[in-house]
């Protein structure tokens, strides 16, 4: 089997939406308030077009199975970007992928001159809460910046 992590491409958008909501729809977190009823979820590729942004796509064998990415949310501080839209499908989990997937994501927000990382998600994703604890991140009181997404009530962060 073989894996790649690469830029999303305009091609990608329609497949990866499918992956982000199915994935919510998996755990149960397909609720108001999160990206899965967020708009530009149908459009990343033109969302990460924007400076200080990038998003990757996993493949397996050729095939999409997620991604994950880095945006400058509105009002965060300083030198500080999001963890956003990280989801694999579940033939992708488990194989070290995410780890990847999330490794070369802090790679890209670094070389972008970032040096913190935050994040958002919910108590029905468990797994990624263990991996990004694993990776380092440590819980906030509260939400930082500006995503819109009333649906997650949980606020991490890394220094990078």
């Amino acid at each position: 089997m073989e894996t790649t992590i690469r830029p999303i491409k305009a091609g990608d958008n329609k497949t990866i939406a499918t992956i982000i909501r199915q994935t919510l729809t998996e755990f149960g977190a397909n609720k108001p308030g999160t990206v899965f009823y967020d708009e530009s979820t149908d459009h990343l590729f033109e969302l990460f077009r924007e400076e200080g942004s990038v998003y990757l796509i996993a493949e397996m064998d050729g095939q999409i199975v997620g991604g994950g990415g880095i945006y400058p949310t509105k009002g965060l501080p300083a030198k500080t970007a999001e963890l956003v839209k990280m989801y694999l499908l579940p033939e992708a989990r488990g194989i070290g992928l995410g780890k990847q997937l999330m490794e070369e994501a802090i790679a890209e927000a670094k070389k972008m001159g970032y040096e913190n990382l935050y994040l958002e998600t919910m108590p029905e994703l468990k797994k990624a809460i263990r991996a990004y604890e694993k990776a380092g991140f440590t819980y906030l009181e509260k939400a930082v910046g500006n995503s819109c997404h009333t649906g997650c009530d949980i606020w991490m962060q890394k220094a990078i």
